[in-house]
């Protein structure tokens, strides 16, 4: 089985903004799997099936800087280890649109991570970064991740949010290395077109 986690902050006021494409691309991939989420304790989660592989996919609803004792509750319950771990988050340091798979690594100051890493006192756990560009000079990071995209930038994200899944897919059928092979080259751009 593979736990594939959405990272966002929980409610409508949230759902759509940039910190929240995480779960915007774990949803899109339960619609397309035919997985319905469903709240549970701590989270919202679904269990079926991709290519054979069993996954549960799971939104936490903590804030984004408290989810990492609801993944390693989850790895606990289900009986799985960091390898069977996917986490999709946002990435400021990406452009908007650009998709990156990695297998471990830093934070890279994003809070939900760094939540992730400290309950389970490892980096090794593979994700896929989305990214959400970097806020124009004088704007606020707390404020930028917090608001919606710019109308520009939604049909980008639109393709975005298909490639993400279409990375998952991959991940799933024939392991992080391909799905990194490609989809981490992928032009933003292309997702436009």
């Amino acid at each position: 089985m593979r736990l594939i986690v959405g990272l966002g902050n929980p409610g409508r006021a949230y759902a759509a903004t940039r910190h929240n494409v995480g779960v915007m691309a774990l949803e899109q991939a339960a619609t397309r799997w035919n997985i319905v989420l469903r709240e549970r304790g701590p989270a919202r989660r679904g269990q079926g099936k991709f290519d054979r592989v069993d996954v549960m996919l799971v939104q936490p609803l903590t804030w984004m800087n408290q989810n990492g004792p609801v993944v390693y509750d989850l790895l606990t319950e289900l009986g799985l280890t960091f390898d069977d771990l996917i986490v999709i988050h946002d990435d400021l340091d990406l452009p908007v649109g650009r998709l990156r798979l990695k297998r471990s690594g830093g934070s890279g100051g994003h809070n939900g991570i760094r939540s992730i890493q400290a309950a389970l006192a490892s980096q090794t756990f593979s994700r896929l970064k989305i990214g959400i560009g970097r806020p124009v000079p004088g704007e606020e990071t707390a404020d930028y991740v917090l608001s919606p995209f710019y109308p520009e930038e939604r049909p980008i994200i639109a393709h975005t949010l298909t490639h993400a899944v279409m990375a998952l897919e991959l991940y799933l059928s024939e392991g992080l290395d391909q799905a990194m092979n490609r989809f981490n080259n992928l032009d933003e751009q292309e997702g436009a077109n």
